[in-house]
């Protein structure tokens, strides 16, 4: 199964900030904020949504199709990308803008407040997938993540016309959508990715229920933090998948994409929707245990030692073959 993976390519800023948030706010000025935290530590990291979907797809061996756009500063960030199996030959670099930019600040409860520059990831609307359908063959897949706005929307009507299934997963991009753009979005995908508040807020703008957005979609896939994640399907039962046991909670960054990455790699291997969730899982929950989201490591028999602790013998012979050892 091909899977093309859209969306922000960027560099992450990622500060820690000792204190709490909540101690700095004051209920009754909340309208004029102004603050600065002095932060402890500051790290410099690869990011972007769709940069690290495909880097967790990578490293499980499912050979993604990167598509988004980056500054001419891109070159060592793509090599970097190249060597953990991603194909990033579809990547448009821009002539006159930086790679797009994350900066975020996380507190001691892991609370994060962040900014977002969008630079280079602006000219990702230029980009046609039939172009990379011709570069790469047919795709099984597009994988529309948070973007340009009109780069998402583009990529959903070419989808459509074209018949290419996709799954739609806005994320970030949904405080600034409204609900006709979300409908647009929504309508038709294969898949559908949110977290529980943005499942609210999907409802709330559209307006459709929880019954008639499964009736717009194939799969909708709900992560619960913590708790895992739920799978609901119109007239199917609901599958709810927990999330391993973490050795530690350093960096939230990049846990929902790291969750996207094993799902997707487990829907290219062909595997059940609950193996590809506990894929999934797992892989998310190795993000959390690290600073940066593409900074751990997967060690293939380490992976599998957790992943059978968590989920059982059964399940862990069903992925094994596809992750190695």
């Amino acid at each position: 199964m091909r899977i093309a993976v859209s969306g922000s390519i960027a560099t992450d800023h990622l500060m820690t900030f000792p204190g709490r948030f909540a101690d700095q706010l004051v209920a009754d000025q909340l309208h004029t904020v102004s603050l600065s935290f002095l932060v402890d530590a500051l790290e410099v990291r690869r990011g972007g949504v769709a940069a690290n979907i495909c880097f967790g797809m990578g490293q499980l061996g499912a050979r993604p199709v990167l598509v988004g756009a980056a500054g001419g500063d891109f070159a060592e960030y793509r090599g970097w990308l190249d060597r953990h199996g991603v194909d990033t030959g579809s990547v448009r670099i821009s002539d006159v803008a930086h790679t797009a930019r994350f900066v975020c600040t996380t507190d001691a409860d892991h609370n994060q407040i962040g900014s977002f520059y969008t630079g280079a990831m602006s000219e990702a609307r230029l980009i046609e997938l039939q172009s990379v359908v011709s570069r790469v063959g047919d795709l099984d897949l597009v994988h529309i993540g948070a973007d340009d706005p009109e780069a998402m929307m583009r990529h959903t009507e070419e989808c459509r016309s074209r018949n290419i299934p996709f799954a739609a997963d806005y994320s970030q991009q949904l405080a600034r959508m409204d609900g006709s753009e979300i409908r647009m979005l929504t309508e038709g995908a294969a898949y559908l990715f949110a977290n529980e508040y943005e499942t609210a807020l999907i409802e709330s703008k559209t307006g459709w229920s929880a019954d008639e957005v499964l009736k717009k979609v194939g799969t909708r896939v709900i992560t619960l933090g913590a708790r895992g994640v739920r799978i609901e399907r119109a007239g199917q039962p609901v599958i709810e998948v927990g999330c391993p046991q973490e050795e530690r909670k350093t960096d939230p960054t990049g846990v929902g994409d790291a969750f996207r990455a094993g799902f997707l790699s487990g829907l290219a291997w062909g595997v059940s929707l609950e193996r590809a969730a506990q894929v999934g899982c797992m892989l998310a929950t190795l993000v959390i245990e690290t600073v940066g989201t593409q900074e751990y490591e997967l060690r293939r028999a380490h992976f599998m030692e957790r992943f059978t602790k968590a989920y059982g013998a059964d399940a862990a012979a069903e992925v094994h073959s596809h992750i190695g050892s």
